[in-house]
């Protein structure tokens, strides 16, 4: 059973599971939880709205602690594995996980939102992000990027690996022999 106390110690378990270090972890609970709490106050485990009474956590619950939800959903999105083997990691049921998916991602989404960490959909929000992240980037390289942890991505040179040409004929001709 993964729980983020005990993989706290070993941060390259938190890195290899979420491709976020510790730190960044720890910085991302408190608005995931903020927007887990905002959500689980309208709406029940089931997605349905809330009317009677207000959440609260159970004493068995699969997933006790904000750093083990947000580790849970993280892993979920870098993994994309089965949900039967990612509620087997976390000792719950398919159709349990299924469930903590359906209203974790909506409270992850809004606190990258919340962060202004939301991934970019498009190309040209993509484009304007990058221009808007190389406008506040200080110019030497041993400095960090300013602004939030979870976006430091920057504009590379082009790849220094050789480009794989192919002949035209040769591919028509590889097509033809393979098919019979």
């Amino acid at each position: 059973m993964v729980r983020y106390q005990d993989s706290k110690m070993k941060a390259y378990r938190i890195l290899d599971l979420t491709s976020l270090t510790p730190d960044e972890v720890e910085q991302l609970v408190p608005p995931f939880e903020a927007a887990f709490v905002r959500h689980m106050r309208d709406w029940t485990m089931e997605g349905k709205p809330r009317t009677g009474r207000r959440y609260s956590q159970y004493t068995t619950c699969p997933l006790p602690t904000p750093e083990d939800r947000l580790l849970f959903i993280l892993s979920y999105l870098k993994v994309a594995a089965l949900q039967v083997a990612h509620g087997a990691m976390f000792a719950m049921s398919q159709s349990n996980a299924n469930k903590w998916i359906q209203v974790l991602l909506p409270s992850l989404h809004q606190a990258l939102s919340d962060l202004g960490d939301v991934p970019a959909r498009h190309l040209l929000a993509l484009q304007q992000r990058l221009a808007e992240l190389e406008a506040t980037a200080p110019q030497t390289a041993e400095a960090a990027p300013a602004g939030s942890p979870f976006f430091t991505m920057a504009q590379n040179d082009r790849s220094p690996a050789p480009k794989t040409r192919m002949n035209k004929a040769r591919v028509i001709a590889a097509r033809k022999s393979a098919i019979r």
